[in-house]
């Protein structure tokens, strides 16, 4: 578990081109300003319908590539960790269920 939040802080917190709290938002799906959240909602929903429009449409709105990066991670790692969790919480109940 130590490595998972090594990890998160890292992502999150680390030096990168976006604010922690940009960062920490994309990763929780907390609030963003368009176009960011609806694509962050789709990274975390539907990551394998983003296309290069969509990127397009983040630097027409002035997103640098290494924000838009920044913000993919974050928001992937967020859905991946909301996953992990889940399954650890199932894991935990059914071993409780007698």
């Amino acid at each position: 578990m130590d490595l998972i939040l090594a990890l998160e802080a890292a992502v999150l917190d680390g030096p990168a081109q976006t604010p922690p709290d940009v960062r920490r938002a994309a990763a929780t799906l907390g609030p963003l300003p368009a176009p960011l959240a609806a694509y962050v909602d789709q990274v975390a929903h539907r990551a394998t319908t983003v296309a290069e429009a969509d990127l397009d449409a983040l630097r027409a709105a002035g997103h640098s590539e290494d924000a838009i990066f920044d913000v993919t991670v974050s928001a992937a790692l967020g859905a991946g960790m909301r996953r992990f969790r889940a399954g650890m919480a199932a894991l935990a109940a059914a071993e409780a269920t007698p």
